[in-house]
């Protein structure tokens, strides 16, 4: 069973295909996104992570997301799900402006339709 933690660190790590391949794994055994257990860590930016990659499957699935997704406040600088976002500036200013709002709430930035076709 794919874990949100497993997501998370992938997403942290720019590890895209990976990403890719573990959403589709998660979200093909029909999670009940509310009892996604919380990752146990410290590690804020783990954290902030899954609640958002959480909170964007829960928007997306119309589900309600786990109580836990809401502890997590924004990152103090940006990160970029997309490593070219860091060198393009067309792509960096459409994750900027466009970003799932799940994710942007917290700093982290993609294109709108990220993670939509895993």
């Amino acid at each position: 069973m794919v874990t949100i933690e497993q997501l998370a660190e992938a997403a942290l790590n720019g590890e895209g295909l990976l990403l890719r391949s573990l959403t589709q794994d998660l979200l093909g055994e029909r999670p009940v996104l509310s009892e996604c257990p919380k990752p146990q860590t410290n590690d804020l930016r783990l954290l902030a992570a899954a609640d958002s990659l959480v909170e964007l499957f829960a928007l997306r699935l119309r589900q309600t997301p786990p109580r836990w997704a809401k502890d997590v406040g924004p990152l103090p600088e940006p990160i970029y799900l997309l490593k070219a976002a860091t060198n393009m500036k067309r792509l960096r200013i459409l994750c900027e402006t466009e970003s799932p709002e799940p994710l942007r709430k917290r700093g982290f930035y993609a294109p709108p339709n990220f993670l939509e076709f895993a």
